[in-house]
């Protein structure tokens, strides 16, 4: 309901990184990393739960009506606290910060406009949060096999949401909300998502041939395939929500990495 979920794979998914790219974050980054989390997905559910004008059909979406107010005064104190962290941190993630939080807060203003784009948007949106933090101060010379890191979990975010869409979509056409299987369709969506595990596992072979970095890319390739099993077994995972717990669980997968 609080995104708490999210917010911790993006916490775990940005050590994942910084492993990778050879940096530390330091404890402020993270801080302000979780709460720029927790406040955008916020935001976007508040915003999302105030455009219906019913009691809403997802219980995400009730759970943020009914606390509309509270939560309001929670993202005011929290962008606060964000505020004073972020004056912590190295400048020059401090810039591209500020210009991501641009990014998102045009799109937050346009969302309507663009209703097609909105998992696709939010998909790079989170990818370059969790990486601003390492590639903004990364010594590491970036090559071929690092920017196809980049697009494996940016495919990964992009079949989570493309997932829980498909999850949410008779509920989604209640509420009269707007997502990829509301203007695709159905059997376009199913087909989006085996394409993209497909093509998650085909660049973990080229890394294979290249040799770099392969245990990276075969960990990601290994979180998609998690998320087609949810996908596949979906009569079984749309209980209770459990896709949703599941789906978002699977970007703690990286902890093993770290340890």
């Amino acid at each position: 309901m609080l995104s708490l979920d999210v917010v911790a794979g993006a916490l775990v998914c940005a050590l994942f990184f910084a492993r990778v790219f050879s940096v530390s974050i330091t404890p402020y980054g993270l801080l302000a990393l979780g709460l720029t989390v927790w406040i955008i997905y916020t935001a976007d559910h508040l915003r999302d739960a105030r455009r219906i004008r019913q009691p809403a059909s997802t219980a995400r979406h009730r759970f943020h009506q009914q606390h509309f107010n509270t939560l309001k005064v929670v993202i005011a104190g929290m962008v606060i606290l964000d505020g004073v962290t972020v004056t912590f941190i190295p400048i020059r993630v401090l810039g591209w910060g500020a210009a991501l939080i641009l990014a998102v807060s045009v799109y937050l203003v346009t969302h309507r406009f663009l209703k097609f784009l909105k998992e696709l948007f939010i998909a790079v949106m989170y990818t370059c949060g969790i990486l601003l933090p390492s590639l903004s101060v990364t010594h590491v010379e970036l090559n071929a096999t690092h920017y196809i890191l980049i697009l494996q979990f940016a495919i990964l975010a992009l079949v989570n949401l493309f997932m829980f869409s498909w999850f949410d979509r008779k509920l989604d056409q209640q509420d009269k909300q707007h997502s990829f299987v509301t203007l695709v369709g159905d059997r376009a969506t199913r087909i989006s998502i085996w394409l993209l595990i497909t093509l998650e596992v085909s660049l973990t072979l080229i890394h294979s041939f290249s040799g770099g970095l392969i245990k990276v890319s075969l960990l990601l390739s290994f979180m998609g395939l998690m998320l087609l099993l949810i996908f596949i077994f979906r009569e079984l995972f749309a209980k209770n929500d459990y896709y949703r717990l599941l789906g978002d669980a699977v970007f703690m997968i990286p902890i093993f990495y770290l340890i």
